[in-house]
Parts: C-alpha cells; sequence; structure tokens
C-alpha cells in the first residue's frame, strides 16, 4: 500500500488528527512505531491546539526534518502550501472552508492527502 493509500485509511478508520495520519503513515520510513508517531503528533493537530500552523503542514515539516531534507525544500514547501492556500493557519483555512459549505473533515482530508503528496515526491528525489 502506497502513503497515499494508507493515510486515507488512516483518516477513515482512526480518530488521528491531521499531523498523526501523517506522522502514522510515515512511521516506518522515519524508524518509528505508528504508536509512538501518533503520540508525537498529539497536540499538533487543530492548529496546535489553538488554530496557528496546519497540523498537515508541521506533519510534513516534521517527517521531511527527520528524513534529512534540506531548509530550501521546507521553505518552499510552505510557500507552496501559502500559494495554494492563501495562509497557513488552521483556523483561517478552516474558516475559509466553512464559507465554501466544505465539511470540516473533507477540508482536512484534502490537506493532508495534497502534503502527502508533497512528501512523496520530495522523498523520491
Amino acid at each position: 500500500m502506497n502513503h497515499l493509500d494508507t493515510v486515507r485509511e488512516i483518516r477513515n478508520t482512526t480518530n488521528c488528527n491531521c499531523t498523526q495520519s501523517l506522522l502514522v503513515a510515515f512511521a516506518a520510513e522515519m524508524g518509528m512505531e505508528a504508536e509512538e508517531a501518533k503520540k508525537m503528533g498529539s497536540f499538533f493537530g487543530g492548529g496546535m491546539l489553538h488554530g496557528s500552523v496546519c497540523g498537515a503542514l508541521s506533519g510534513t515539516l516534521m517527517i521531511l526534518g527527520k528524513q534529512g531534507v534540506n531548509q530550501k525544500e521546507a521553505l518552499d514547501i510552505i510557500k507552496t502550501f501559502r500559494m495554494n492556500h492563501a495562509t497557513t493557519d488552521c483556523a483561517v483555512l478552516l474558516s475559509e472552508a466553512v464559507k465554501k459549505g466544505v465539511a470540516r473533515k473533507d477540508h482536512c482530508d484534502n490537506l493532508i492527502f495534497e502534503m502527502c503528496q508533497a512528501i512523496d515526491d520530495i522523498l523520491s528525489k
């Protein structure tokens, strides 16, 4: 199963937050057990529990850092995310989704899937 399929399954079968979903999907590559990865991401969902940086973006940066990706690539991910979504703040992202009539879970799932693909693209270089 590829990472995108894995993260889809995680989102459909667990109560993992955005960060946890990505960390669990990439746990093996990071040399971690799934439960350890889940614990590590506990307080990053919901924008670090207070609407700050998107958990999907936070999880992405954790994975890329653990895999030794350079700072330029990490900054490029942040820049691309901001260009695509106008912000990196969870509260603003969710507010915009509500205005568009998009359910929270669907909105967050799409961001997670987008970041999962970005991680795979970078790590496959």
